[in-house]
């Protein structure tokens, strides 16, 4: 008995997933984030005098995270890695939220 080979299947190319709003939204809060520390850092290299309270903006757009930097050592780096921590940690809040509205009543379909 000799058993024929079958054709292989054809695989269906996966469906693109549309951006949700809430991603967009996450973005363009990140993208707000970045220009906030892009411009703390450029009036805080000034000697002007309101370059020392420009990583305020900055901190406080990223709160509650990014009020992790007050108990790291005193520096430039912690600070920015305090905000970028706080951006991303809020963006991926705000992603959540937006899949959780758009679902409603229906269970996750992500894992």
């Amino acid at each position: 008995m000799t058993v024929e080979p079958t054709a292989p299947v054809p695989r269906r190319p996966s469906p693109r997933r549309r951006p949700s709003p809430g991603d967009l939204l996450a973005l363009a809060y990140l993208a707000l984030c970045v220009g906030l520390l892009v411009w703390a850092l450029a009036v805080s290299s000034d000697d002007g005098s309101g370059g020392s309270m420009a990583m305020v903006v900055p901190i406080l757009a990223t709160a509650p995270v990014s009020f992790v930097w007050l108990a790291l050592p005193d520096g430039a780096a912690m600070a920015v890695g305090a905000v970028l921590l706080g951006a991303l940690a809020n963006a991926a809040v705000v992603v959540w939220c937006g899949r959780v509205l758009r679902r409603g009543r229906r269970p996750d379909p992500l894992p």
